[in-house]
């Protein structure tokens, strides 16, 4: 019998990822775009890295408008952590009808309950349907 996270899985909707933009292709678009030289961006970036580990390391939360906010936490184990909460103009952005250009995997399900999702998974594999 299958699990009900293993159903749902496989029909969620999910967004088929591109390669991972770094720091240096990150850096030349934003030097094209400002007039700023390579390197300086990449400064810029590491120090603006190093200000969210400077302020964290003293628990406080970091605000950057337009990226978001990074905020100190713990485990259990006692690790230090740090959880991004993205800026809501980034997530506005996304959603604009029209605007997003990836690749959507398993549209058609967008908008399905968890519990449609467990009955088209119950239909198609009738010899391991959800527990």
């Amino acid at each position: 019998m299958a699990s009900r996270i293993k159903a749902i899985g496989a029909y969620i909707p999910r967004i088929e990822l591109g390669p991972r933009v770094g720091t240096r292709e990150m850096s030349d678009l934003i030097s094209s775009r400002t007039g700023l030289n390579e390197s300086e961006v990449r400064q810029v970036l590491f120090e603006l890295r190093d200000g969210v580990i400077f302020y964290n390391k003293q628990a406080r939360p970091v605000q950057l408008e337009g990226l978001g906010t990074y905020t100190p936490g713990i485990h259990l184990d006692g690790t230090i952590t740090v959880g991004h909460r993205a800026d809501s103009e980034i997530k506005k952005q996304l959603n604009t009808p029209g605007e997003f250009r990836g690749t959507i995997l398993r549209r058609e399900n967008i908008g399905k309950s968890s519990e449609e999702l467990v009955t088209l998974w119950n239909s198609e594999n009738p010899d391991d349907p959800v527990e």
